[in-house]
Protein backbone atom coordinates (compact mmCIF):
# COMPACT_ATOMS: atom_id res chain seq x y z
CA UNK A 1 0.00 0.00 0.00
CA UNK A 2 1.31 3.43 -0.84
CA UNK A 3 1.99 5.65 2.33
CA UNK A 4 0.09 8.44 2.88
CA UNK A 5 1.76 12.17 2.06
CA UNK A 6 2.19 13.94 4.66
CA UNK A 7 1.26 17.37 3.61
CA UNK A 8 4.90 19.10 4.49
CA UNK A 9 6.31 16.48 2.22
CA UNK A 10 3.36 17.36 -0.55
CA UNK A 11 4.39 21.41 -0.35
CA UNK A 12 8.06 20.44 -0.97
CA UNK A 13 6.82 17.87 -3.64
CA UNK A 14 4.48 20.10 -5.40
CA UNK A 15 6.63 23.43 -5.15
CA UNK A 16 9.91 21.37 -6.00
CA UNK A 17 7.73 20.54 -9.18
CA UNK A 18 7.50 24.21 -10.39
CA UNK A 19 11.03 25.17 -10.27
CA UNK A 20 11.92 21.70 -12.17
CA UNK A 21 9.26 23.08 -14.68
CA UNK A 22 11.64 26.24 -15.24
CA UNK A 23 15.00 24.35 -15.89
CA UNK A 24 15.12 24.86 -19.25
CA UNK A 25 14.27 28.81 -18.88
CA UNK A 26 17.08 31.54 -19.36
CA UNK A 27 16.50 34.48 -17.22
CA UNK A 28 15.34 36.49 -19.93
CA UNK A 29 12.87 33.62 -21.22
CA UNK A 30 11.04 34.35 -17.53
CA UNK A 31 10.47 37.66 -18.02
CA UNK A 32 8.73 38.24 -21.31
CA UNK A 33 5.23 38.18 -21.81
CA UNK A 34 3.88 37.84 -25.14
CA UNK A 35 0.00 38.67 -24.80
CA UNK A 36 -2.56 40.35 -22.01
CA UNK A 37 -3.54 36.56 -21.15
CA UNK A 38 -0.43 35.08 -20.78
CA UNK A 39 1.73 35.68 -17.69
CA UNK A 40 5.72 35.57 -17.51
CA UNK A 41 7.36 32.39 -15.95
CA UNK A 42 9.37 34.42 -13.15
CA UNK A 43 5.58 36.58 -12.28
CA UNK A 44 4.00 32.58 -11.81
CA UNK A 45 7.08 31.96 -9.47
CA UNK A 46 6.68 34.82 -7.41
CA UNK A 47 2.70 35.02 -7.23
CA UNK A 48 2.28 31.50 -6.21
CA UNK A 49 4.90 31.92 -3.63
CA UNK A 50 3.31 35.64 -2.64
CA UNK A 51 -0.21 33.13 -2.29
CA UNK A 52 1.54 31.31 0.74
CA UNK A 53 3.02 34.30 1.77
CA UNK A 54 -0.53 36.24 2.09
CA UNK A 55 -2.76 34.08 3.18
CA UNK A 56 -0.63 30.96 5.28
CA UNK A 57 2.21 32.81 7.12
CA UNK A 58 0.33 36.30 7.59
CA UNK A 59 -1.77 34.24 9.36
CA UNK A 60 0.20 35.21 11.85
CA UNK A 61 -0.11 38.65 13.67
CA UNK A 62 3.50 38.80 14.24
CA UNK A 63 4.47 38.16 10.47
CA UNK A 64 6.50 40.81 8.72
CA UNK A 65 6.16 40.30 5.05
CA UNK A 66 9.63 39.57 3.50
CA UNK A 67 9.05 42.20 0.84
CA UNK A 68 6.17 43.98 1.54
CA UNK A 69 6.10 46.07 -1.74
CA UNK A 70 6.27 43.33 -3.63
CA UNK A 71 2.56 42.29 -2.52
CA UNK A 72 1.53 44.97 -5.09
CA UNK A 73 3.76 43.80 -8.21
CA UNK A 74 2.35 40.19 -7.41
CA UNK A 75 -1.49 39.66 -6.50
CA UNK A 76 -3.59 38.52 -9.52
CA UNK A 77 -7.63 39.64 -8.81
CA UNK A 78 -7.58 39.33 -5.20
CA UNK A 79 -9.08 42.80 -4.45
CA UNK A 80 -9.54 42.14 -0.77
CA UNK A 81 -6.06 41.34 -0.29
CA UNK A 82 -4.77 44.99 -1.99
CA UNK A 83 -4.04 46.78 -4.77
CA UNK A 84 -2.44 44.77 -7.47
CA UNK A 85 -0.47 45.62 -10.56
CA UNK A 86 -1.70 45.61 -14.31
CA UNK A 87 -2.23 42.06 -15.62
CA UNK A 88 -1.34 43.31 -19.18
CA UNK A 89 1.99 45.42 -17.78
CA UNK A 90 3.11 41.68 -16.20
CA UNK A 91 6.22 41.75 -18.78
CA UNK A 92 7.72 45.17 -17.91
CA UNK A 93 8.28 43.79 -14.06
CA UNK A 94 12.29 43.26 -14.71
CA UNK A 95 12.68 43.88 -11.34
CA UNK A 96 12.71 41.91 -8.74
CA UNK A 97 15.52 39.99 -10.42
CA UNK A 98 14.84 35.95 -11.19
CA UNK A 99 17.28 35.08 -8.53
CA UNK A 100 15.82 37.62 -6.05
CA UNK A 101 12.45 35.92 -6.64
CA UNK A 102 13.94 32.24 -6.25
CA UNK A 103 15.14 33.65 -2.94
CA UNK A 104 11.97 35.04 -2.06
CA UNK A 105 10.55 31.19 -2.76
CA UNK A 106 13.24 29.46 -0.60
CA UNK A 107 12.62 31.33 2.37
CA UNK A 108 9.00 31.37 1.96
CA UNK A 109 8.86 28.05 1.79
CA UNK A 110 11.35 27.38 4.79
CA UNK A 111 8.85 29.39 6.70
CA UNK A 112 5.83 27.67 5.76
CA UNK A 113 7.69 23.98 6.17
CA UNK A 114 8.22 24.57 9.49
CA UNK A 115 5.07 25.70 10.31
CA UNK A 116 3.96 22.77 8.82
CA UNK A 117 6.30 20.86 10.67
CA UNK A 118 5.37 21.93 13.60
CA UNK A 119 1.68 21.55 13.36
CA UNK A 120 -0.75 23.40 11.98
CA UNK A 121 -4.97 23.87 12.28
CA UNK A 122 -7.41 22.90 10.19
CA UNK A 123 -8.18 26.12 8.31
CA UNK A 124 -4.27 26.38 7.97
CA UNK A 125 -4.17 23.38 6.81
CA UNK A 126 -6.76 23.91 4.31
CA UNK A 127 -5.62 26.63 3.09
CA UNK A 128 -2.25 25.20 2.39
CA UNK A 129 -3.76 22.59 0.08
CA UNK A 130 -5.89 25.02 -1.77
CA UNK A 131 -2.59 27.09 -2.36
CA UNK A 132 -0.47 23.88 -4.03
CA UNK A 133 -4.20 23.06 -5.90
CA UNK A 134 -3.87 26.77 -7.23
CA UNK A 135 -0.10 26.28 -7.83
CA UNK A 136 -0.56 23.46 -9.99
CA UNK A 137 -3.06 25.37 -12.16
CA UNK A 138 0.07 27.75 -12.54
CA UNK A 139 1.87 24.99 -13.28
CA UNK A 140 -0.11 24.35 -16.81
CA UNK A 141 -0.09 28.16 -16.80
CA UNK A 142 3.21 28.33 -16.83
CA UNK A 143 3.75 26.00 -19.59
CA UNK A 144 1.08 26.93 -22.06
CA UNK A 145 2.23 30.43 -21.96
CA UNK A 146 5.98 29.78 -22.66
CA UNK A 147 4.52 27.82 -25.75
CA UNK A 148 2.84 31.01 -26.65
CA UNK A 149 6.45 33.11 -25.97
CA UNK A 150 8.20 30.81 -27.77
CA UNK A 151 5.82 30.33 -30.70
CA UNK A 152 6.18 34.15 -31.33
CA UNK A 153 9.99 33.74 -31.88
CA UNK A 154 11.08 33.23 -35.41
CA UNK A 155 13.41 30.48 -34.33
CA UNK A 156 10.74 28.45 -32.94
CA UNK A 157 13.09 27.42 -30.07
CA UNK A 158 12.13 24.27 -28.11
CA UNK A 159 11.06 24.16 -24.18
CA UNK A 160 12.74 20.93 -24.24
CA UNK A 161 13.90 18.03 -26.16
CA UNK A 162 10.49 15.88 -26.04
CA UNK A 163 9.87 11.99 -26.40
CA UNK A 164 8.26 11.07 -29.53
CA UNK A 165 4.68 10.21 -29.12
CA UNK A 166 3.94 6.61 -28.79
CA UNK A 167 2.42 5.25 -32.80
CA UNK A 168 -0.75 5.98 -33.24
CA UNK A 169 -4.06 4.67 -36.00
CA UNK A 170 -6.72 6.18 -37.35
CA UNK A 171 -10.02 5.09 -35.69
CA UNK A 172 -13.23 5.59 -37.13
CA UNK A 173 -15.69 8.17 -35.24
CA UNK A 174 -18.11 6.19 -33.27
CA UNK A 175 -20.75 7.29 -30.54
CA UNK A 176 -21.25 6.41 -27.72
CA UNK A 177 -24.93 5.93 -26.00
CA UNK A 178 -25.06 7.83 -22.87
CA UNK A 179 -26.84 7.62 -19.46
CA UNK A 180 -30.53 8.75 -19.46
CA UNK A 181 -32.20 10.09 -15.97
CA UNK A 182 -31.62 11.87 -13.43
CA UNK A 183 -28.01 12.08 -11.84
CA UNK A 184 -25.75 13.09 -9.12
CA UNK A 185 -22.68 15.31 -10.47
CA UNK A 186 -20.64 17.42 -8.47
CA UNK A 187 -17.77 16.90 -6.04
CA UNK A 188 -19.01 14.55 -3.36
CA UNK A 189 -18.62 16.54 0.37
CA UNK A 190 -15.29 14.77 0.98
CA UNK A 191 -11.97 15.34 -0.14
CA UNK A 192 -10.49 18.60 -1.81
CA UNK A 193 -12.36 20.06 -4.87
CA UNK A 194 -12.69 23.61 -5.73
CA UNK A 195 -16.07 25.77 -4.16
CA UNK A 196 -16.85 25.64 -7.92
CA UNK A 197 -17.43 21.93 -8.04
CA UNK A 198 -19.77 21.81 -5.14
CA UNK A 199 -22.32 21.70 -3.83
CA UNK A 200 -23.16 17.99 -5.29
CA UNK A 201 -26.76 17.79 -7.42
CA UNK A 202 -28.85 16.40 -9.53
CA UNK A 203 -28.87 16.95 -13.50
CA UNK A 204 -31.48 15.29 -15.90
CA UNK A 205 -30.17 13.66 -18.63
CA UNK A 206 -31.84 13.52 -22.27
CA UNK A 207 -31.44 10.91 -24.77
CA UNK A 208 -27.82 11.75 -25.80
CA UNK A 209 -25.14 9.99 -27.27
CA UNK A 210 -20.74 11.30 -26.85
CA UNK A 211 -17.82 10.39 -29.05
CA UNK A 212 -15.94 7.71 -28.35
CA UNK A 213 -12.47 9.70 -29.03
CA UNK A 214 -11.38 13.22 -28.91
CA UNK A 215 -11.45 15.06 -32.72
CA UNK A 216 -8.69 14.45 -34.42
CA UNK A 217 -6.26 16.07 -36.24
CA UNK A 218 -7.49 14.83 -39.73
CA UNK A 219 -10.98 15.55 -39.25
CA UNK A 220 -10.38 18.91 -38.22
CA UNK A 221 -8.46 19.21 -41.27
CA UNK A 222 -11.30 18.19 -43.59
CA UNK A 223 -13.08 20.99 -41.65
CA UNK A 224 -10.58 23.37 -43.10
CA UNK A 225 -10.16 21.81 -46.91
CA UNK A 226 -14.21 21.98 -46.78
CA UNK A 227 -14.00 25.86 -46.46
CA UNK A 228 -15.34 25.63 -42.57
CA UNK A 229 -13.28 29.26 -41.51
CA UNK A 230 -15.32 30.64 -44.58
CA UNK A 231 -18.54 29.60 -44.08
CA UNK A 232 -20.62 32.07 -41.78
CA UNK A 233 -23.72 29.87 -40.68
CA UNK A 234 -21.45 27.09 -39.21
CA UNK A 235 -20.27 30.03 -36.89
CA UNK A 236 -21.57 32.05 -33.98
CA UNK A 237 -21.96 35.83 -34.62
CA UNK A 238 -19.46 36.91 -32.14
CA UNK A 239 -17.10 33.57 -33.38
CA UNK A 240 -17.84 34.99 -37.28
CA UNK A 241 -16.85 38.20 -35.96
CA UNK A 242 -13.25 37.38 -34.27
CA UNK A 243 -12.55 35.28 -37.60
CA UNK A 244 -12.60 38.11 -39.90
CA UNK A 245 -11.20 40.26 -37.09
CA UNK A 246 -8.13 37.69 -36.73
CA UNK A 247 -7.84 35.98 -39.85
CA UNK A 248 -8.25 32.62 -38.21
CA UNK A 249 -7.93 29.85 -40.89
CA UNK A 250 -6.52 27.23 -38.75
CA UNK A 251 -5.71 26.23 -35.19
CA UNK A 252 -2.98 28.16 -33.18
CA UNK A 253 0.40 26.82 -34.34
CA UNK A 254 -0.42 24.91 -37.20
CA UNK A 255 2.04 25.89 -40.01
CA UNK A 256 0.29 27.85 -42.53
CA UNK A 257 0.59 24.43 -45.42
CA UNK A 258 -1.25 22.19 -42.47
CA UNK A 259 1.30 19.95 -42.42
CA UNK A 260 2.71 20.66 -39.07
CA UNK A 261 2.97 22.57 -35.83
CA UNK A 262 4.51 24.45 -33.17
CA UNK A 263 4.90 22.26 -30.09
CA UNK A 264 6.58 22.41 -26.63
CA UNK A 265 9.08 20.64 -28.54
CA UNK A 266 9.65 22.93 -30.83
CA UNK A 267 8.08 22.63 -34.85
CA UNK A 268 6.92 19.10 -35.27
CA UNK A 269 5.07 17.37 -38.37
CA UNK A 270 1.23 16.97 -37.58
CA UNK A 271 0.17 13.59 -36.18
CA UNK A 272 -3.14 13.39 -38.13
CA UNK A 273 -4.67 10.58 -35.59
CA UNK A 274 -3.81 12.61 -32.50
CA UNK A 275 -6.43 15.21 -31.06
CA UNK A 276 -6.94 18.62 -32.47
CA UNK A 277 -5.79 21.03 -29.82
CA UNK A 278 -5.48 24.91 -29.40
CA UNK A 279 -9.17 25.70 -31.12
CA UNK A 280 -11.54 27.98 -29.41
CA UNK A 281 -15.20 27.40 -28.08
CA UNK A 282 -15.99 29.20 -31.42
CA UNK A 283 -14.06 26.60 -33.76
CA UNK A 284 -14.98 23.81 -31.68
CA UNK A 285 -18.57 24.67 -31.83
CA UNK A 286 -18.75 25.43 -35.55
CA UNK A 287 -17.03 22.31 -36.05
CA UNK A 288 -19.51 20.30 -34.11
CA UNK A 289 -22.45 22.24 -36.23
CA UNK A 290 -20.08 21.03 -39.50
CA UNK A 291 -19.92 17.66 -38.40
CA UNK A 292 -23.75 17.35 -37.50
CA UNK A 293 -23.24 17.34 -34.33
CA UNK A 294 -22.91 19.27 -31.17
CA UNK A 295 -20.39 20.00 -27.88
CA UNK A 296 -21.99 17.77 -25.18
CA UNK A 297 -22.91 19.21 -21.79
CA UNK A 298 -20.98 19.44 -18.79
CA UNK A 299 -23.01 17.05 -17.19
CA UNK A 300 -23.07 14.33 -19.64
CA UNK A 301 -19.40 15.02 -19.90
CA UNK A 302 -19.31 14.31 -16.17
CA UNK A 303 -21.35 10.90 -15.80
CA UNK A 304 -19.67 9.60 -19.00
CA UNK A 305 -16.37 10.84 -16.82
CA UNK A 306 -17.47 9.25 -13.33
CA UNK A 307 -18.11 5.97 -14.71
CA UNK A 308 -14.75 5.05 -15.48
CA UNK A 309 -13.20 6.32 -12.56
CA UNK A 310 -9.86 7.31 -12.03
CA UNK A 311 -7.85 7.06 -15.19
CA UNK A 312 -4.34 7.22 -16.55
CA UNK A 313 -4.20 9.12 -19.67
CA UNK A 314 -1.66 11.54 -21.46
CA UNK A 315 -1.13 13.94 -18.71
CA UNK A 316 1.89 16.08 -17.66
CA UNK A 317 3.88 13.21 -15.32
CA UNK A 318 3.99 11.19 -18.26
CA UNK A 319 6.57 14.07 -20.16
CA UNK A 320 5.15 13.97 -23.70
CA UNK A 321 3.61 17.61 -22.92
CA UNK A 322 1.80 16.96 -26.14
CA UNK A 323 -1.47 15.44 -27.45
CA UNK A 324 -1.22 12.03 -28.80
CA UNK A 325 -3.28 9.71 -29.95
CA UNK A 326 -4.48 6.69 -27.91
CA UNK A 327 -2.60 3.55 -27.91
CA UNK A 328 -3.74 0.52 -30.14
CA UNK A 329 -4.51 -1.70 -27.56
CA UNK A 330 -6.91 1.08 -26.58
CA UNK A 331 -10.65 -0.46 -25.61
CA UNK A 332 -12.73 0.17 -29.14
CA UNK A 333 -16.17 0.08 -26.81
CA UNK A 334 -14.98 2.20 -23.90
CA UNK A 335 -14.48 5.95 -23.98
CA UNK A 336 -10.92 7.01 -24.68
CA UNK A 337 -8.96 9.71 -23.67
CA UNK A 338 -11.22 11.51 -21.31
CA UNK A 339 -8.34 12.81 -18.87
CA UNK A 340 -5.47 13.78 -20.67
CA UNK A 341 -4.37 15.25 -24.12
CA UNK A 342 -6.68 18.29 -24.47
CA UNK A 343 -9.14 20.27 -22.04
CA UNK A 344 -12.62 19.05 -24.02
CA UNK A 345 -15.12 22.34 -24.93
CA UNK A 346 -18.60 21.57 -23.58
CA UNK A 347 -21.75 23.49 -24.85
CA UNK A 348 -21.83 24.59 -21.07
CA UNK A 349 -22.04 28.20 -19.77
CA UNK A 350 -19.76 28.75 -16.57
CA UNK A 351 -22.47 29.45 -13.97
CA UNK A 352 -22.78 27.92 -10.30
CA UNK A 353 -24.77 25.35 -9.30
CA UNK A 354 -27.33 25.40 -7.45
CA UNK A 355 -26.91 25.86 -4.07
CA UNK A 356 -23.14 27.31 -4.47
CA UNK A 357 -21.16 28.91 -1.60
CA UNK A 358 -17.99 30.39 -2.31
CA UNK A 359 -15.66 30.20 0.13
CA UNK A 360 -15.19 32.33 3.25
CA UNK A 361 -13.07 35.51 3.18
CA UNK A 362 -10.70 36.48 0.06
CA UNK A 363 -10.41 33.39 -1.17
CA UNK A 364 -14.06 33.30 -1.98
CA UNK A 365 -12.41 35.37 -5.12
CA UNK A 366 -10.79 32.50 -6.65
CA UNK A 367 -13.42 31.01 -8.67
CA UNK A 368 -17.25 32.54 -7.96
CA UNK A 369 -16.77 36.22 -9.83
CA UNK A 370 -15.61 34.85 -12.53
CA UNK A 371 -18.80 33.00 -13.80
CA UNK A 372 -20.45 35.78 -16.51
CA UNK A 373 -19.20 35.15 -19.96
CA UNK A 374 -16.92 31.69 -19.73
CA UNK A 375 -17.47 28.36 -21.52
CA UNK A 376 -16.73 25.57 -19.31
CA UNK A 377 -14.05 22.56 -19.99
CA UNK A 378 -13.42 18.75 -18.81
CA UNK A 379 -10.76 16.19 -18.48
CA UNK A 380 -7.74 18.12 -18.25
CA UNK A 381 -4.43 17.80 -21.12
CA UNK A 382 -0.91 16.86 -21.59
CA UNK A 383 0.34 19.23 -19.13
CA UNK A 384 -1.99 18.58 -15.93
CA UNK A 385 -0.47 17.24 -13.60
CA UNK A 386 -2.25 13.89 -12.59
CA UNK A 387 -2.89 14.37 -9.10
CA UNK A 388 -4.73 17.82 -9.94
CA UNK A 389 -7.56 16.51 -12.37
CA UNK A 390 -10.73 14.74 -11.41
CA UNK A 391 -14.15 14.05 -13.06
CA UNK A 392 -16.25 16.76 -11.52
CA UNK A 393 -13.02 19.53 -12.39
CA UNK A 394 -14.86 22.44 -14.49
CA UNK A 395 -12.05 24.86 -16.29
CA UNK A 396 -13.44 27.80 -17.50
CA UNK A 397 -12.34 30.64 -20.44
CA UNK A 398 -13.56 32.82 -22.69
CA UNK A 399 -14.97 31.63 -25.79
CA UNK A 400 -12.23 32.99 -28.16
CA UNK A 401 -9.48 31.35 -26.14
CA UNK A 402 -7.15 29.26 -27.68
CA UNK A 403 -3.58 29.33 -26.17
CA UNK A 404 -4.42 26.53 -23.97
CA UNK A 405 -4.41 22.65 -25.05
CA UNK A 406 -8.37 22.65 -25.72
CA UNK A 407 -9.92 20.52 -27.94
CA UNK A 408 -13.41 18.91 -29.26
CA UNK A 409 -14.98 15.89 -28.02
CA UNK A 410 -18.52 15.93 -30.12
CA UNK A 411 -22.02 15.00 -28.60
CA UNK A 412 -25.20 14.32 -30.24
CA UNK A 413 -29.11 13.80 -29.32
CA UNK A 414 -30.12 10.27 -29.67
Amino acid sequence: MKPVETLDAHYARVRDATMALCATLSPEDTVAQSMPDASPAKWHLAHTTWFFEKFVLCRDDGYEPLHADWHYLFNSYYQTAGPMHARPQRGLITRPSLQEVVDFRQRVDERVRARLQAGVDDDTAAIVVIGLHHEQQHQELLLTDIKHLFACNPLLPAYAELPAPPPGRARPLRFLRGREGLFETGAPAAGFAYDNERPRHRELLHPHAIAQRPVSNAEYLAFIRDGGYRTPTLWMSEGWDVVQREGWDRPLYWSEDLQSAFTLGGLRALDPHAPVAHVSYFEADAFARWSGARLPTEAEWEVLAAERGPTQGNLRDRGLLHPCAAPDDADEDAPLQLFGDVWEWTSSPYVSYPGFRPLPGTLGEYNGKFMCGQWVLRGGSCVTPADHIRASYRNFFYPASRWQFSGIRLGRDA
